[in-house]
């Protein structure tokens, strides 16, 4: 008797396969972490260590648990089937054929019984008779698939089933007969063994939970390698930034001590160059702007002395120029005009070179607010020009320098009546220790990209106007006036139509009003 070499490894679409346990080989916290909000260099580099340290981690593990798996696997079942053909030599002569039942469960009791451990099931059939090596054991491990196969060919066949949480090795086989000769004679003896594949599943067990480990281990190490990495590159990084933020303070000489040849050392090395360049040309249009602060400053001065000699001779002129002819007094009229708007554009020109020197200093004095806003506008004549909205005498004090009150309330309502439309209204109130002027006009207001500039130096909302009415510096030194007092200035359009500009002023100080310079 002989048995063919060949295996046949016929698998049953619906069964499960050996190795439940590969579900183990997921990372629960992976999710947790993806879900997080990844902040910082730090993090994103811990995350990407651990991401590739858990994939070569799995894949590894994956490797090699498949290739141990099938090692364990591939053992035992030649083992086994080495046994089985063995036993089936050494027995297959004692059987005769055609058998009966008795005989089929004897054979399969003897086979059986030759496995040291007693955990062989052998079932031997022919035709419609069969025998067990247990009675009443049905057998449902051997499949009519795996009966078919062994039915219609001569090899081996085996498959792993898993039948009621455990896995088993079935192997089948069909009894020939002949010699070495002859041509083999199928007798149409067929021999089914069960093997319980509990050892086996024991190895892969042991084998998953080390790869489990390992991969802890290897998730570890990869954590630990991060945070040594991030803080090789954060320190340079931190540095940096606190750098910059020195550099953002106005504190143009900080630099970075470069170390090493890296990428990092090349981007401290041009954030040093940076921070020269910078300083180089911040040191040169400060200069510049001193001198040009300066030449306006000394042009404003010298100015003064001519334009004082000016302005007498041209108040001469105005009382004779009744006496004139009409085109000599246009002329004369209009020189007057002319010098009064130069006098006025050079003191505006002194005023805005002491708030840029920061010798701007604050008078202060408590005052009625109220009573000086009524005195700005009875000086200039438009008492009845200008509705108010005041409180009572006293109603609203405050520590403020009343010459620069003045001049913000003058500024302002003066604008109002040059570009807006009557009638121009002045509201006071007060809120917590604050003091809030407001003046609008009823003209059609400020065009919205005009808004952002209006206290900008010598801006024009028209630039086809080449010559303005006033200096173009009213609106600048109200805001400088209002900034040195501690306070805000603010330019909108009201629902109801017209501009409207609303100061707010503290009305307490702690400083001294002899000793606080801009």
């Amino acid at each position: 008797m002989r048995q063919a070499a060949a295996h046949q490894d016929v698998r049953a679409a619906a069964r499960t396969p050996l190795h439940p346990h590969r579900a183990r080989f997921r990372l629960p916290l992976l999710g947790a972490v993806r879900r997080r909000r990844l902040r910082g260099l730090r993090a994103r580099l811990v995350v990407a260590f651990g991401l590739v340290a858990a994939v070569a981690a799995i894949t590894t593990g994956a490797l090699t648990f498949r290739e141990a798996r099938t090692g364990v696997l591939q053992q035992s079942q030649d083992a086994t089937i080495r046994q089985l053909r063995a036993q089936l030599n050494q027995h297959a002569a004692e059987l005769a054929l055609p058998p009966d039942e008795s005989a089929l469960r004897k054979f399969a009791q003897d086979t059986a019984a030759t496995e040291s451990q007693g955990s062989w099931r052998v079932l031997v059939t022919y035709g419609d008779l069969r025998g067990a090596s247990t009675p009443g054991d049905p057998f449902t491990e051997v499949t009519p698939a795996l009966r078919e196969a062994v039915g219609s060919s001569r090899a081996t066949v085996f498959q792993r089933v898993r039948d009621q949480g455990r896995t088993s090795l079935v192997v089948g086989m069909s009894i020939l007969f002949g010699g070495r000769d002859t041509a083999a004679t199928v007798t149409g003896v067929q021999v089914f063994l069960v093997v319980p594949q509990t050892t086996e599943q024991a190895y892969v067990d042991a084998l998953v939970t080390a790869v489990e480990r390992a991969m802890v281990a290897a998730l570890a190490l990869a954590v630990v390698l991060a945070l040594l990495a991030a803080r090789g590159v954060l320190v340079p990084v931190r540095k940096l930034r606190l750098a910059t933020r020195r550099i953002a303070e106005g504190r143009l000489d900080t630099r970075l001590a470069v170390n090493g040849s890296d990428e990092l050392a090349d981007l401290s090395h041009t954030f040093n160059e940076t921070a020269a360049a910078l300083e180089a040309s911040v040191a040169e249009l400060r200069e510049m702007e001193s001198r040009a602060r300066r030449f306006a400053a000394d042009v404003s001065h010298e100015l003064r002395t001519p334009l004082a000699a000016m302005s007498a001779v041209t108040d001469v002129l105005d009382e004779d120029a009744a006496r004139l002819d009409p085109d000599t007094a246009t002329a004369v009229r209009l020189i007057s005009e002319e010098t009064v708007k130069l006098a006025r554009l050079v003191d505006d020109l002194m005023e805005i070179s002491r708030f840029d020197a920061g010798a701007a200093v604050l008078h202060l004095d408590e005052i009625d607010l109220a009573e000086s806003i009524r005195r700005t506008l009875a000086s200039r004549g438009w008492t009845d020009t200008v509705e108010t909205d005041l409180p009572p005498p006293d109603a609203v004090r405050g520590s403020v320098d009343p010459r620069r009150l003045d001049v913000v309330v003058a500024n302002l309502v003066g604008n109002a009546l040059k570009h807006g439309g009557r009638p121009v209204r002045v509201r006071l109130s007060a809120g917590d220790a604050v003091a809030v002027i407001e003046v609008r006009d009823s003209g059609p207001g400020i065009p919205a990209h005009v808004l952002p500039h209006v206290f900008e130096r010598f801006y024009k909302s028209d630039t086809a106007r080449i010559r303005s009415e006033g200096s173009g510096l009213g609106l600048a030194i109200t805001a400088e006036n209002v900034r040195i007092h501690g306070g805000t200035v603010h330019a909108a359009n009201h629902p109801a139509g017209g501009a409207v500009f609303t100061v707010e002023l503290p009305l307490r100080r702690d400083e001294s009003p002899e000793e606080n310079p801009s």
